[in-house]
């Protein structure tokens, strides 16, 4: 029986467990439930010793658009009112989106992400912590946080996934890559027709599977390592650290705008009323 939750669908099909993010009015926008419920979905995916590799995929349109903006902006839970204050801030990512991103990346059993439609920012960075990536033709692959505020999202995949050069113009210029381009960077493993997306994935996954669980795990642990030896971990760690200071700076610089403009209206009516 597939276990209930509210922002996702978990099932378990012989030795592959499918995980689907399900808020798909939202464009899978990734809500504080949301995130928990991919955790505790993945505890459940831990446990089940029958469970030999977790596809990621969304329903809907679109894989996911991101984190959900307006469940942050309207403070619906005790995570988006503690980002009132940098240390609050620091600590709901800390948790929420940079140990949760990285229990995904280093979880023992092989992970697929299947993805469609829109892959943007924290969408991408959900993605990218799997080991596979298949992408149906019709995904579009985007970062534009950096126009808004802060450094990009919260991990900074794309010098890994992209090059350093390609990396710089995709965050710099907003750029949205195609599925065929993402490919040729080396971003996903795969490119299919949206209509046989759910086929491929689960071929690939079967596959995946044959292998013994303990050489599985082996060999993504030799190679998650391999990349954090070449500093992986420790780029994605100060990119976290400098996204925190210069979030902190634009808003503290904004705060003194508001009041600087505010002290600049209280003169203006102090001199008219001269």
């Amino acid at each position: 029986m597939p276990a209930q939750f509210e922002t996702i669908h978990y099932e378990v099909e012989g030795h592959l467990a499918f995980l689907t993010l399900n808020r798909p009015d939202a464009a899978n926008a990734q809500s504080s439930l949301m995130i928990d419920e991919i955790d505790a979905a993945l505890d459940l995916a831990d446990a089940d010793d029958e469970v030999r590799v977790v596809i990621l995929g969304g329903e809907g349109k679109h894989f996911s658009a991101g984190h959900d903006l307006k469940d942050i902006l309207s403070e619906a839970d005790e995570w988006s009112r503690m980002r009132d204050t940098p240390e609050g801030k620091l600590r709901h990512e800390q948790v929420m989106y940079w140990d949760k991103c990285l229990r995904l990346r280093n979880f023992r059993k092989p992970t697929i992400a299947s993805v469609h439609g829109a892959v943007a920012a924290a969408g991408l960075m959900l993605a990218c912590m799997c080991d596979l990536i298949v992408a149906a033709d019709d995904t579009r692959f985007s970062n534009p946080v950096a126009r808004m505020t802060g450094v990009g999202v919260e991990i900074l995949v794309e010098p890994w996934e992209l090059g350093p050069r390609k990396a710089k113009e995709f965050l710099w210029c907003a750029e949205t890559l195609s599925a065929a381009d993402a490919e040729r960077f080396g971003l996903v493993n795969k490119v299919v027709a949206r209509d046989d997306l759910d086929g491929a994935v689960r071929e690939m996954a079967e596959k995946v599977a044959l292998i013994p669980p303990v050489t599985a795990e082996a060999i993504k642990d030799t190679v998650n390592h391999t990349l954090d030896n070449m500093g992986q971990h420790e780029s994605w760690r100060y990119h976290f650290m400098v996204h925190q200071f210069v979030s902190a700076s634009a808003t503290a610089t904004s705060a003194m705008s508001s009041r600087k403009e505010g002290g600049m209206d209280a003169v203006k009516k102090e001199q008219a009323g001269r």
